[in-house]
């Protein structure tokens, strides 16, 4: 196995593959590279001798300067780097994209739900939501009572171990397993949706939250929704219908509202939402899945608990499912405009045109310009997490994170709230915050979303089914309760780029046709966090 890799030519910096010590000699494109301090894998090592303010590259981008001397091969650390990227201009070059062949995908299929507007959904699901917080309990209250009548979710093992506690019966045998009750409908899922929105704030943050719950039930994952009102808060009923009417004109699902205020008390209103939903559930159920183009296909692009081998190998082969993708005319989805610092200019010369790279320059100036006038910046952005495993400047993880995106022509660029409508690669505008991301996503029309992480995390979604794809097997061993693909093999050399993108396409398809329930599903992970428009990195 290599122990360094260089991922562009133009790179002055290396990837540790496996620990390295110092005074370890390492052969690198015809020299030998002495290791100057012990270097975990993932972290960055210097191929030239670094003076300060020396800039720093990789992925052939500016991702860092040297803020003192650094060795050749020596350590990139936060005390020896300083975050730096390249200022973005106009397009300076129109990009022309060689497509992949995609031959053997032409003819490929998904199985999928058939909405009268035409999109095609991977799942099936009745939704209930809130207009505003106040309605919270009674979302509660619901979910409640059809999870439990309509036995959607078996009996946790944690709920199985605390009952053998109180029931007294030995550690040493409480490994019963947990029970699962026959579903009552066979075709449909509910799902529930809370959030602390539609009333405080600005009125603008109740605006936003209508576009995204708006996008919500247009999602073709949704088969109709059940609506909670109270009544006086900011996000009014109306408020919420033309954010729906905007997206979809005439559309046809059916969408429940109820208003507390007009409805009377709280239980005449609960039976009556439960005998009105319970109709809808039940012809909603009757959908069947039939075979669809892999076109119908909206694919979110996401990362979070990254790390030093996200870039290499989950990144990269992810970007490369998003080109076959946009060959076959689907829309994958890059996001996280905090994680696209330092490659403005390449995704500004991807652009299809000069309105669509403007107006992407201008929502990315926008967000930096929010986030320094709040103290913070860019800069900021990566954790203490992404610091630990060699992401040491937001350039460095941002160049990494768009390797999602693939190498296609940006058909589109969207602000937060706006829905996909064009085929190929859309960006989206959104926090870099895993959850954050994810939901915008999705209410912006993705069916589906494939997650890379390199240290590992449990996001998902209520909607859309959310697969992981971990950098490194170590990750994939450790937490294979929350992993659905490993790209270990590309760090080892065992498999290339392109091999492990179609497996995850191949995945993808699987998933999109319910053959293969994704990890988060699995644990009934459904995050929900609306972005409130305020800086969030």
């Amino acid at each position: 196995m290599k122990k360094l890799i260089k991922v562009h030519p133009d790179d002055n910096v290396a990837v540790v593959l496996a620990d390295l010590f110092v005074g370890d000699t390492v052969d690198f494109e015809g020299k030998k590279v002495i290791i100057q301090s012990d270097s975990k894998a993932k972290h960055k090592i210097a191929l030239t001798d670094f003076m300060p303010n020396d800039p720093i590259y990789m992925y052939g981008v500016l991702v860092g300067k040297a803020l003192s001397a650094i060795p050749y091969g020596g350590l990139l650390t936060t005390e020896n780097v300083k975050h730096e990227a390249n200022s973005v201009s106009q397009r300076t070059q129109s990009i022309s994209w060689q497509a992949p062949d995609i031959a053997k995908w032409k003819e490929r299929t998904f199985m999928g739900y058939h909405r009268e507007d035409g999109q095609v959904g991977t799942a099936n699901i009745w939704l209930f939501f809130p207009l505003v917080f106040c309605e919270n309990r009674n979302i509660e209250l619901l979910k409640d009572v059809f999870e439990q009548e309509l036995s959607f979710h078996k009996a946790s093992r944690e709920r199985q171990l605390l009952r053998n506690l109180i029931n007294g019966v030995p550690e040493d045998t409480m490994i019963a397993e947990a029970r699962e009750d026959e579903a009552i409908f066979d075709n449909v899922q509910v799902k529930f949706i809370t959030h602390h929105g539609g009333c405080g704030g600005i009125r603008q943050d109740s605006v936003s939250l209508s576009r995204l719950l708006a996008g919500y039930v247009n999602n073709p994952n949704v088969a109709g929704a059940t609506v909670l009102s109270l009544g006086c808060q900011n996000l009014q009923i109306d408020i919420f219908k033309n954010a729906l009417h905007a997206i979809n004109k005439d559309i046809k699902k059916p969408i429940l509202i109820y208003e507390q205020q007009k409805e009377g008390t709280v239980n005449d209103m609960l039976s009556r939402i439960i005998k009105e939903s319970f109709e809808g559930i039940k012809k909603a159920n009757q959908i069947r899945r039939k075979s669809a183009p892999l076109s119908k296909l909206k694919m979110g692009l996401e990362c979070g608990g990254s790390d030093g081998f996200s870039g290499i190998s989950a990144n990269p082969a992810l970007g490369y499912a998003s080109d076959l993708l946009a060959a076959l005319g689907g829309s994958p989805i890059l996001a996280e405009f905090p994680e696209l610092c330092g490659v403005e200019q390449e995704l500004v010369n991807r652009c299809a045109d000069d309105e669509t790279a403007l107006k992407f320059m201008n929502l990315m100036k926008a967000y930096e310009k929010a986030a320094v006038a709040s103290g913070s910046g860019f800069d900021m952005n990566p954790s203490p997490g992404n610091i630990k495993d060699g992401l040491i400047t937001d350039a460095m993880k941002s160049a990494g994170a768009a390797k999602k995106g693939g190498t296609s022509t940006i058909q589109a660029v969207l602000d937060y709230g706006e829905y996909v409508t064009k085929p190929g690669l859309n960006l989206l505008c959104t926090p870099g915050n895993d959850v954050e991301s994810t939901t915008a996503m999705v209410g912006s029309g993705a069916n589906v979303v494939v997650f890379t992480t390199g240290l590992g995390t449990p996001t998902g979604n209520p909607i859309a089914p959310v697969l992981k794809v971990a950098s490194n097997s170590t990750l994939a061993r450790r937490m294979p309760d929350i992993i659905d693909l490993d790209s270990g093999a590309v760090v080892r050399g065992e498999m290339t780029i392109e091999e492990m993108g179609e497996e995850i396409l191949e995945y993808v398809i699987q998933v999109a046709s319910g053959e293969v329930a994704t990890k988060a599903d699995i644990l009934g992970q459904d995050d929900f966090i609306p972005w409130k428009r305020g800086v969030s990195l």
